[in-house]
């Protein structure tokens, strides 16, 4: 069963899953990695909102993104089956990235939501896909391989959509740019119509069984209660987590998860056992997400206003001539006042007034504009906040990367990486010293931890992070660690769920794994959101880091259970 025979090679849908993902993926990761961007400018015409309302509304529109899997999964799992669900979800999300070009708030809410419905049909049922094809006797020992290759697909699409949205920002607007996202989509679509054949055998919808739950009740049961809970959370006195947003979110999930307790409680037998150990894996890996998901908040909102973006000598020259580069300039001009730890300085205590035709609020001889309260002074770009003085340009004109660019560090070390990792794994399997599956996830939740310390040290070096940029190197350091971690994990993770979980409710577990996905980008955000709390920006990331080496001895403590139930069902740990 461990053995990979002479003769096997992957299958032909692996190609093509593969090809459709990093489409899919370029578009999603375009657009999430200059959707924090876009909501907090105030300077190219994007929306203007504060740091806090930007990482609420990433952090919420990540975490419905990989909530909506648990519905999608259960619908093609039933009803619809996996092909036309991935058809149904591409559509709804070419439609949503391309509806972020419309201007106006209702646009880009409606949009946002297209997004996450679409995410739910397309994200889970692709995996499962080729789970399905791969559960073929002769391709089972390739089933880890296989996802390791898909995975690429996932982070090749990263890697470059980040460049094609630097360019067409710089050179078009936001609205090119999120539109790209919509084109990359649709062309992921083409290619998997032209490419059916190869893909329809893993297009198998499970029948329903006697222990199974049917739809009726789960509408009574779980969406029913979350929609009723979200209302709750939302209209309830005081923010428990933060703001209305993130009460409604986790009161919606609590529904969900005893949903997904129930499945474990009614099981009986191996599958019991298998649901239970997947069910902590997911538990677990909230951590994992919480630290990857930072990608999109807080380590943008760090390469943003922390960073030395200066780019200068041949790489300013191509990378300027690409469009990679943004201009700034300590000229002076109205800008928001900013305190000591970089926070935006608002006035609620003066005579409103009113200037040609806009309300303003005189403040100590500065214009502050009574939507924001935010008080205006004439200063330098802002990017100049934290930068010594004697380091300003002197009205010269500088060139800064783009931030999302450093959203390509990952996805470029997933690329180089994975091939080395795997071949290390290999290599250790030969010598029969490879760690078992569950082993990987403690080794995962220890590296991530690692990846966050290095953000300590970051702070730590320099003076002071509000008096000076940190180098860039700081974020190439934390994503290269990080990216050991996941590829231990997030690609494994897939192939874990496909292993462990009943034929029936594949699917829907795919759904459970996404949902831990979905809350670790719902914590990320409300950490996001507090970022201007944390005056030490240490204890910000140590409190993730010391997060994920908990998740780690408690993975650890549980391994010889966790090598038994996945020996039991595979045949190997």
């Amino acid at each position: 069963m461990t053995q990979v025979p002479a003769k096997a090679k992957h299958h032909r849908s692996l190609f093509v899953l593969f090809i459709t993902e990093m489409w899919e993926r370029f578009g999603y990761y375009l657009m999430v990695g200059i959707l924090f961007l876009y909501l907090t400018d105030n300077k190219t015409g994007g929306k203007g909102f504060d740091n806090k309302t930007g990482a609420d509304i990433v952090g919420t529109f990540i975490a419905l993104v990989y909530l909506t899997p648990f519905i999608g999964g259960l619908l093609a799992d039933r009803y619809l089956g996996y092909i036309k669900s991935i058809f149904l979800g591409g559509i709804l999300l070419a439609a949503g990235y391309i509806g972020l070009a419309i201007p106006g708030d209702t646009a880009m809410f409606v949009s946002l939501g297209l997004i996450c419905i679409g995410n739910g049909f397309f994200k889970p049922n692709i995996s499962t896909i080729l789970g399905n094809i791969y559960n073929r006797e002769e391709l089972k020992p390739l089933k880890d391989n296989a996802y390791n290759i898909f995975y690429m697909g996932v982070n090749i699409g990263a890697l470059f959509c980040n460049f094609a949205a630097a360019y067409l920002r710089n050179t078009y607007g936001w609205g090119y740019a999120f539109a790209a996202a919509g084109v990359g989509l649709i062309l992921g679509l083409i290619w998997l119509a032209t490419q059916l054949k190869h893909v329809k055998e893993g297009d198998i919808k499970k029948p329903l069984e006697k222990e199974d739950m049917p739809m009726s009740r789960i509408m009574l049961y779980v969406f029913l209660p979350a929609i009723v809970a979200a209302v709750i959370g939302w209209v309830i006195p005081g923010n428990i987590f933060g703001s209305d947003t993130n009460d409604a979110f986790m009161f919606a999930c609590v529904p969900v998860i005893i949903f997904y307790v129930n499945i474990w409680r009614k099981a009986a037998g191996s599958d019991k056992r298998s649901i239970g150990a997947l069910l902590f894996i997911f538990a677990i890996s909230i951590i994992f997400w919480t630290i990857y998901n930072q990608n999109s908040t807080g380590l943008t909102i760090w390469a943003q206003t922390y960073t030395d973006r200066k780019v200068s000598g041949t790489t300013e020259q191509i990378a300027g001539k690409l469009g990679f580069l943004e201009k700034v300039t300590d000229s002076l001009r109205q800008t928001d006042k900013v305190d000591g730890h970089l926070i935006a300085v608002t006035d609620t205590s003066s005579v409103i007034q009113a200037v040609k035709g806009k309300d303003l609020l005189l403040a100590n001889g500065n214009l502050v504009d009574s939507a924001t309260r935010i008080v205006q002074v004439q200063g330098p770009d802002p990017y100049y906040n934290n930068v010594p003085p004697s380091e300003w340009p002197q009205g010269k004109t500088e060139r800064l990367a783009n931030t999302e660019l450093f959203q390509s560090i990952n996805p470029f070390f997933i690329v180089v990486l994975t091939p080395i990792l795997v071949g290390l794994l290999v290599w250790l399997r030969k010598r029969r010293s490879e760690p078992t599956t569950s082993a990987k996830f403690g080794l995962a939740l220890f590296i991530s931890g690692l990846s966050a310390l290095a953000m300590v040290f970051a702070v730590m070096s320099v003076p002071s992070v509000y008096t000076n940029k940190t180098a860039a190197y700081w974020l190439f350091i934390t994503y290269f660690v990080f990216t050991i971690s996941e590829i231990l994990l997030s690609p494994i993770g897939l192939s874990f769920v496909s292993k462990l979980s009943p034929p029936r409710l594949t699917a829907l577990m795919m759904g459970g794994w996404f949902l831990s996905t979905s809350l670790g980008g719902k914590v990320a955000g409300v950490m996001a959101s507090q970022w201007d709390h944390f005056a030490d920006k240490k204890i910000f990331f140590l409190i993730i880091a010391v997060a994920a080496f908990i998740g780690g001895i408690w993975i650890f403590a549980r391994i010889k259970s966790l090598n038994a139930i996945v020996k039991e069902r595979t045949g190997s740990a």
